[in-house]
């Protein structure tokens, strides 16, 4: 009996170290992913009522990030399947009222345009565009700043600034509006000038232009206190707007310079244990506490603003000492693979009925509850964040430009206009490099692209150049081939210490004579036929196995590559991976520069989103594992 019970004791010990270790290996955003995708597997309003709302935009902000890191479909399809149950077929919104010209309506339409951006289907961009449509009617104060709601009328709120402004830059980039992010930029430059006290850099939750409200200050028309996640909201729209300005915009660095006024008085009313009071202002007020979703928010802006920076790399610390508070005061264990998120107040406003005055009182008197999705959804984004951070950067001080000259196709874009697509890093559906995009800016590399033919002077500044599938005659009506004079500039380039990247594709769907004759400056020819042919789904057919101690692919194990060409080589040329007999990968060594080849675009979405393969196939993590061997060879320019 002693027996039996010291080895149920030994098991029990075991199984416990065994859910700890798990429990550590999975990371936080996805702990909390996964108890999202339990407590709201079917809507996000299971058991409430059914309404089209900004928490759940909010949620599948932090969804999406994952996803994005992860490659693992489940996630994206758990985003599509939560707007599925509003959009309909015709692109209408069910429960959405646009005449009620609430910006809290328009937080969704990133969800929207995610999925119009990768599946192509049309309900989702005329959802969006319903979205678009209601900013170009919606009330505005007397200088052009978008009222709260209708129901609010000549009033601006922080939270509003995030509902709207994030999906206006990203609709106007999508439709090459460069018009629009004038509007955009008033809308931060308005909310700052009137809502920003001058001695502490703080913003108060809103401002009334006509003073009339019992809330509003008589003079100012300012509210009365600073709410951690209005502030929070601001901060978020910032950084997620940033990301679509075009570079030679002049608003883009009013944005930078708000985000940097809006982090440093952040920083300074960051408390000993790294979080902040939920009415900031107040630190010592009867009850003020600690509250979840302003500093998830916070972490997610500085954070963000670091990584693509936006701001000095010493802020992190702000962010860090913050996201290791949370997660002490925060987070509750579930179990190996969930997570709770604790602290989270409901909800705070300003007016309405009954009547919520903006006091200390009153923000108070708000529930504090354990998984608000708004706090939920702003936790994701900024464990997601902190766990970039922690990735290895191998790119930093690098850029990684990719080559849109060659390689120049068109297709008609939403608004009938001619937009690049096919192997471009903006391109979200099937044919584009937007995943294999992000894995570079992870690694901590910038991510650009040339539009004319490349010289050593204008690749100076790059590490790494990749020239993929170049146009045929059936793709674009004037290609641009290869010339003598690119190939003598590239190998100038390369001998200095640049790494080129030549992807093809097979007979049939690609240009081999000219291209060949830039490969074969460096012992590569492409053949022009087509191996690993698949027939339907059975991705099997193309199925490769990498073998143990491959020098590039030290995480990926199985690859799944189709109908590529494969590879002759010469010197300076060496066979880098074959299969069935053929050299489908090369490397040369040129000066001091590197050349990687392969017969097969290989990284665009559809075959490293998640979406399609099969999970056992590993081209996620070769992709990740190629753009880590490049940077590692790239010397900083």
């Amino acid at each position: 009996m002693k027996k039996i019970t010291v080895l149920l004791t030994l098991t029990l010990v075991f199984c416990f170290q065994v859910l700890i270790t798990k429990a550590q290996t999975i990371p936080l955003s996805e702990r909390m992913t996964n108890t999202v995708m339990d407590i709201w597997s079917d809507s996000l309003w299971v058991g409430r009522p059914f309404k089209w709302t900004y928490d759940q935009g909010v949620l599948l902000e932090g969804v999406s990030s994952v996803w994005q890191r992860t490659g693992d479909k489940k996630y994206f399809d758990y985003i599509k399947k939560s707007m599925d149950f509003f959009v309909q077929e015709n692109g209408d919104i069910r429960t959405y009222d646009k005449q009620s010209h609430n910006i809290d309506n328009v937080k969704n339409g990133r969800a929207l345009l995610l999925l119009y951006n990768v599946t192509g289907q049309e309900k989702y961009l005329k959802a969006a565009q319903l979205l678009r449509h209601q900013l170009s009617e919606h009330p505005r104060t007397e200088e052009g700043g978008f009222w709260h709601k209708r129901i609010y009328p000549n009033q601006m709120w922080l939270d509003g600034l995030y509902m709207g402004q994030p999906f206006y830059a990203e609709f106007s980039a999508i439709t090459n509006d460069t018009k629009a992010f004038d509007d955009i930029t008033n809308q931060f430059v308005f909310m700052e000038r009137h809502s920003r006290d001058a001695k502490t850099g703080l913003l108060v939750h809103a401002w009334d232009e006509s003073k009339e409200q019992q809330w509003a200050n008589k003079t100012t028309g300012k509210s009365p206190h600073v709410w951690g996640r209005a502030m929070g909201w601001y901060g978020m729209a910032l950084v997620d707007a940033l990301d679509y300005y075009p570079e030679t915009h002049p608003g883009r660095k009013q944005l930078i310079d708000i985000l940097n006024r809006f982090a440093t008085a952040v920083g300074k009313v960051q408390q000993p244990s790294g979080l902040w009071y939920d009415i900031i202002d107040v630190p010592n007020g009867k009850g003020n506490y600690f509250e979840s979703s302003a500093a998830s928010m916070f972490v997610y802006a500085i954070a963000k603003g670091v990584r693509q920076g936006y701001l000095p790399q010493s802020y992190f610390k702000i962010a860090q000492k913050a996201y290791d508070g949370m997660k002490k005061e925060f987070v509750e264990e579930v179990d190996a693979e969930k997570v709770n998120f604790k602290g989270t107040v409901t909800v705070s406003g300003l007016g309405g009925t009954p009547y919520r005055d903006g006091s200390y009182e009153y923000y108070m008197s708000e529930k504090v509850i354990t998984n608000d999705p708004k706090g939920v959804g702003a936790f994701i984004s900024a464990a997601n964040e902190m766990e970039l951070a922690t990735l290895p950067k191998p790119g930093l001080g690098k850029t990684v430009t990719l080559d849109y000259y060659f390689n120049n196709e068109r297709k008609k874009g939403p608004l009938g206009e001619d937009v690049r697509f096919h192997y471009t890093w903006e391109d979200q559906a099937n044919s584009g490099f937007w995943f294999w995009r992000n894995l570079f800016n992870y690694a901590g590399a910038k991510t650009n692209r040339l539009e004319v033919a490349p010289t050593a002077l204008n690749l100076k500044n790059s590490s790494v150049y990749i020239i993929v599938d170049p146009d045929t005659e059936k793709e674009s009506p004037k290609p641009n081939f290869v010339q003598a004079k690119d190939a003598t500039e590239l190998v100038k380039w390369l001998k200095a210490g640049g790494v080129l990247v030549l992807m093809t594709n097979d007979v049939g769907n690609a240009e081999f004579t000219s291209f060949n004759k830039l490969a074969q400056r460096f012992g590569i020819t492409f053949n022009e036929d087509q191996k690993n042919p698949v027939t339907g789904s059975q991705f099997e057919m193309a199925a490769i196995k990498v073998p143990a101690g491959n020098a590039i692919f030290k995480t990926a194990k199985k690859l799944y590559i189709k109908e590529l060409s494969t590879i002759k080589v010469a010197a300076p040329a060496k066979p880098f991976f074959t299969h069935n007999g053929d050299v489908i990968m090369a490397t040369a060594k040129l000066g001091k520069g590197t050349v990687f080849a392969i017969g097969d675009p290989w990284f665009y979405n559809e075959y490293v989103d998640g979406r399609k393969l099969p999970a056992d196939f590993d081209n996620f993590k070769a992709a990740n594992d190629l753009a880590d061997w490049l940077l590692q060879q790239a010397a900083k320019r």
